[in-house]
């Protein structure tokens, strides 16, 4: 870390930029295979809530490699950077009264726990949401051929295949794609939001 810095702390109270806005910052983090549905239910879970006209925000796994993580790879090292950049920037969305939404598939137990961390210490709100589907699901409904292409050894180090995934132990919510579709997702985690005031 450079040294010839300096942390310049809010011009504003969190408790007066909430009460300003009407609106507490929480990020939700997604996290499950690929193909699991966290991005379907991310973008419902967006419609439904600017509806509601709650300001929120999607931080989508493959658009953020598009520009801010364009610069790493799929190798361990560079899933975990990639990760704990996430968990910097959905603090800075949520420390802006935003609901941030997160869809990644953040397969390591240690880097959900590093953005857990990120935010707990600023004084944030996260909601770990486990967006589970078995393996044989997530291949059978493989949008992207992704899967085909593990299996067929010209992805490698891809994750549920040749790369681990490790399911969180204690998440806010658990999500069973295979037995529920996405409105009762949606509805699932708005429950949960608005019982604890953030929606």
């Amino acid at each position: 870390m450079a040294t010839n810095i300096t942390f310049h702390p809010g011009s504003v109270d969190p408790a007066e930029r909430n009460a300003l806005l009407r609106q507490k910052g929480v990020t939700v983090w997604l996290t499950g295979l690929s193909a699991s549905g966290k991005s379907t239910i991310a973008c419902a879970l967006e419609q439904h809530l600017l509806h509601l006209h709650r300001f929120t925000y999607r931080l989508d796994g493959d658009n953020v490699r598009f520009g801010l993580n364009k610069d790493l790879g799929f190798d361990e090292k560079s899933r975990n950077e990639n990760i704990r950049r996430i968990g910097e920037v959905s603090r800075l969305f949520s420390d802006a009264t935003c609901i941030t939404l997160t869809a990644f598939i953040s397969p390591y137990r240690a880097d959900r726990a590093l953005a857990r961390d990120i935010h707990e210490k600023a004084g944030l709100a996260f909601v770990e949401v486990f967006i589970d589907a078995p393996l044989d699901v997530v291949e059978q409904r493989d949008p992207k051929g992704l899967y085909r292409k593990a299996r067929a050894g010209e992805i490698k180090e891809f994750t549920g295949i040749s790369a681990p995934y490790e399911p969180p132990e204690h998440p806010e919510l658990h999500i069973r794609t295979a037995e529920c579709d996405v409105t009762e997702a949606v509805r699932v985690i708005m429950e949960y939001l608005t019982g604890h005031g953030y929606a």
